[in-house]
């Protein structure tokens, strides 16, 4: 035995966990959110209220709730997993009956001391029934079509109720979150293949629909779809956000103009410059190297995470974990592309940087989850 091993046998239980946690991994979230505090600090003209001050407190509650979770034992949270799930379930029922709305839509339930957007739960909570319920499946049924068709339900129910809100970008990362979970989980390429071709004719149907009776979409999710492809065709109306996005990237060149100095930000000509489009004002300040360092510290949240999963023997903690850190590089991947216009603006928050009391708060929630399995796996 090393002396390190006999270090660690030696500290009492309940501490040892805490010298278990995925460290590496604390200081990368930490890292990225203290990103998130100095852009709120600057998109609010050098104070930390509106945003900043409020968002630290957050992170620091969220580390908290973090490492109260990683502490459960895992097995605790799996048993847990369809309680968490119906709960979510009914929140999002909630939201339909009495919702707050704002912005044009009813994503939340005010709580008094703050508003809950059960979609950003639901994020988590799908994750984790689907590693709960693969985990319970045996492997040779993965890809009977019975046992497939469960997974499905279970994806398309919140994915319903989100996007009747209306919110397109949660519903979208639902679907794609769940259907990264089948595939990790060993469900026949073929499957997916054929939910391909339908989600191409999907799209076909969707575009087909505008200016009919029976039309799918909201006329502004249409316009953003124009938006995306010709931003130029409307800069000053559904195109603004878009153009000013860009405008805002490509001002920042390779360095930056420095802390505080970026003009369409501080100017208000940057929209949503503390929640969807932050990434821009950082990449305005900072230029292409802060950007690209703030992306490295996503990747490398990423790559801890599916590290800790290849290493877990237990089939519900390691596709748990793969699930949540390749979900995390959905939000960041989305977000990222949507505000330099190689995707439809979808309202997708960068995670731990955009200012957001929900998202915060369920993420922090997330890691901790991932920190239960790293600390409980077989040693």
């Amino acid at each position: 035995m090393s002396y390190l091993e006999y270090t660690v046998k030696s500290v009492p239980s309940g501490w040892r966990k805490v010298l278990y946690l995925n460290w590496p991994l604390v200081v990368l979230l930490s890292a990225v959110a203290s990103v998130g505090f100095l852009m709120l600090y600057s998109v609010a003209g050098g104070s930390f209220s509106p945003w900043a001050e409020p968002q630290m407190k957050r992170f620091a509650l969220g580390l908290a709730v973090m490492f109260v979770i990683a502490m459960v034992p895992i097995w605790f949270w799996r048993n847990m997993s369809l309680l968490a799930y119906l709960g979510t379930l009914a929140l999002l029922l909630g939201v339909e009956f009495f919702g707050a709305s704002g912005g044009g839509a009813q994503r939340w339930i005010d709580l008094g001391f703050m508003r809950l957007q059960p979609s950003e739960l639901m994020k988590v909570t799908l994750v984790m029934f689907l590693a709960a319920y693969y985990d319970w499946l045996p492997m040779k049924k993965t890809s009977h079509p019975l046992w497939v068709l469960a997974p499905i339900v279970i994806i398309l129910i919140p994915t319903f109720l989100v996007l009747t809100q209306p919110d397109l970008g949660t519903a979208l990362l639902l679907m794609v979150a769940g259907g990264l979970m089948m595939f990790l989980a060993g469900v026949h390429w073929g499957y997916f293949a054929t939910v391909i071709a339908g989600g191409i004719g999907a799209v076909y149907v969707v575009l087909l629909s505008r200016g009919t009776e029976w039309q799918l979409l909201k006329d502004y999710q249409y316009r953003r779809i124009d938006v995306f492809l010709d931003p130029a065709s409307d800069p000053l109306s559904a195109g603004y956000h878009i153009t000013q996005a860009k405008i805002a990237m490509g001002s920042g060149g390779w360095t930056g103009r420095g802390f505080m100095q970026g003009t369409q930000s501080r100017l208000n000509f940057l929209p949503e410059k503390h929640t969807d489009f932050i990434f821009n004002t950082l990449a305005e300040e900072f230029g292409f190297v802060g950007g690209v360092s703030l992306l490295i510290l996503y990747v490398l949240i990423t790559v801890f995470c599916v590290a800790s999963a290849l290493q877990n023997r237990d089939r519900f903690a390691s596709l748990l974990t793969l699930g949540i850190g390749l979900t995390f590089f959905l939000f960041f991947a989305v977000n990222m592309s949507m505000v330099m216009g190689l995707a439809p603006v979808v309202g997708v928050p960068l995670p731990l940087v955009s200012y957001g009391g929900s998202a915060m708060l369920v993420l922090m929630a997330a890691f901790g989850l991932v920190q239960s399995a790293h600390i409980h796996r077989s040693r």
